[in-house]
């Protein structure tokens, strides 16, 4: 299968402190590796700075103004989140990425690509930066599809150690963007809890699945099969949009689950396959969490070699998940059966 991956300079630009989990290197690391990939099936493509108008999708523009104010200098936004001389335009570029592999997509000649971006963006809330992140991209991405090629139902997958608040709040009314969340939990950012289902016409399409900690490949596989897969066979989604975050990774520095590159090569093969299914392959993958450059740089590899067809890492079927997981999978079944009939 060909394949679109968006890479950049300019997303190296953002932040410079080596110290800080969500560095340069990450994406250094990468793009490295990009290089061993190079070949038939993988089309590079430019990102663009997204307008004001388009952020502004997702983000109130008193926040996108006071973050352009901060062009060419360092601020501190939060405890965690701070910016460089190049943040600004590093983050509009984050999200024109995402928006430019949107629209290369929807033109309908490949129909899968991976945003290699940064800054992330599932923590970024409608008005402030949190948790490394300043603008969210995949969000902006599900209203761009909303506004400019009038989508009404998007799949919104976030397989990142840390709860996707922003995303949620984004979308917590809205029953246009079904949004579909594993985590560690109660961990950062302390939201993400299972009876976190939606609110008036959006209540049933949050679906959280608060984990504890240790959970392995076999586990995730899991709960996307007895979970995310039924529940996407109802919703018919007509695009799905990936928070990839690697930061489950079974060597990961900020969490502790045991998740390995062939954990989430079987995770990509699901969501490839539920897109198929549904939406005529229409899948985007963008960057999110991860901090074992190791982990990191292996398991963008494996989810690319999915997307290529080219997968090294065939699922175990002779693992089996932990009773933990299979009591809140129970669980979460109970609390949305009201809205997902067959759960």
């Amino acid at each position: 299968m060909d394949i679109y991956i968006v890479k950049d300079k300019i997303y190296l630009e953002h932040g410079a402190d080596p110290y800080h989990p969500e560095n340069p290197n990450r994406l250094k690391r990468i793009y490295g590796m990009l290089e061993e990939l190079d070949g038939e099936g993988i089309t590079y493509i430019k990102p663009r700075m997204a307008t004001h108008e388009e952020i502004g999708l997702n983000h109130d523009m008193d926040y996108i103004d006071e973050i352009a104010s901060t062009k060419g200098k360092e601020r501190r936004l939060d405890p965690d989140t701070a910016t460089s001389p190049k943040s600004y335009e590093a983050a509009c570029m984050a999200v024109g990425g995402v928006l430019e592999l949107v629209d290369r997509i929807m033109e309908e000649k490949t129909h899968v690509g991976f945003a290699l971006v940064r800054p992330p963006g599932h923590h970024a809330e409608h008005n402030r930066a949190m948790g490394f992140c300043i603008f969210n991209n995949v969000a902006v991405a599900a209203r761009y599809l909303q506004k400019k090629y009038g989508l009404n139902r998007m799949l919104v997958v976030d397989f990142d150690l840390h709860h996707g608040n922003g995303t949620q709040h984004s979308f917590y009314r809205d029953p246009e963007i079904l949004y579909f969340s594993t985590h560690q939990y109660p961990y950062y950012p302390g939201t993400g809890h299972y009876t976190e289902i939606g609110e008036g016409r959006g209540k049933g399409y949050t679906v959280n699945v608060p984990l504890s900690y240790g959970m392995g490949d076999a586990d995730f596989i899991y709960i996307f099969e007895e979970l995310l897969v039924p529940i996407s066979d109802r919703y018919k989604p007509e695009f799905v949009l990936v928070s990839a975050g690697f930061d489950t990774h079974i060597n990961d520095p900020l969490g502790s689950m045991r998740v390995t590159e062939g954990g989430f090569a079987a995770m990509t093969r699901i969501l490839l396959s539920i897109a198929k299914t549904h939406c005529k392959e229409k899948t985007l993958f963008a960057l999110e969490g991860g901090y074992n450059l190791d982990g990191l740089t292996n398991s963008v590899k494996a989810v690319i070699l999915e997307m290529t067809g080219e997968s090294i890492y065939p699922f175990k079927k002779e693992q089996s998940p932990s009773s933990q997981v299979k009591e809140i999978v129970k669980t979460v079944k109970g609390t949305l059966k009201d809205y997902w009939t067959g759960l």
